[in-house]
């Protein structure tokens, strides 16, 4: 098989997160190899992923936006998605977002119950 990469990854053994489902769904994985364009994940065999995901290394504290370019039984490789763009959000103010929205939304409903004299 012909060598398709430009860049050259470096060996890991990173814990990892898939993450899809406007953050809903999450799967943990491994990320064995990586370079600044993609990765090699190791997942179990059994699972399905999306073609197009959010990959969070919580231990660098960075996260990409992943897109699945191959998969043979428990192994994928991914491509980053706009590898070059601005730097991505830390993982932890990315949930305290989600929090917060949820907090906010639970505040309106509680708005409206009381603007309603119920």
């Amino acid at each position: 098989m012909a060598e398709r990469r430009t860049d050259s990854r470096s060996r890991s053994f990173l814990g990892a997160k898939i993450v899809f489902n406007s953050r809903n769904s999450s799967m943990d994985c491994l990320i064995r190899n990586i370079s600044p364009t993609g990765a090699r994940l190791l997942l179990s065999s059994a699972v399905v992923i999306p073609d197009e995901f959010e990959l969070q290394i919580p231990k660098q504290g960075r996260s990409f936006r992943a897109r699945l370019a191959w998969r043979r039984a428990d192994e994928s490789g991914v491509q980053f998605v706009e590898h070059n763009a601005e730097p991505p959000v830390p993982t932890e103010l990315t949930i305290k977002l989600k929090q917060l929205e949820d907090e906010k939304a639970a505040l309106r409903a509680r708005v409206a119950q009381l603007s309603s004299g119920e």
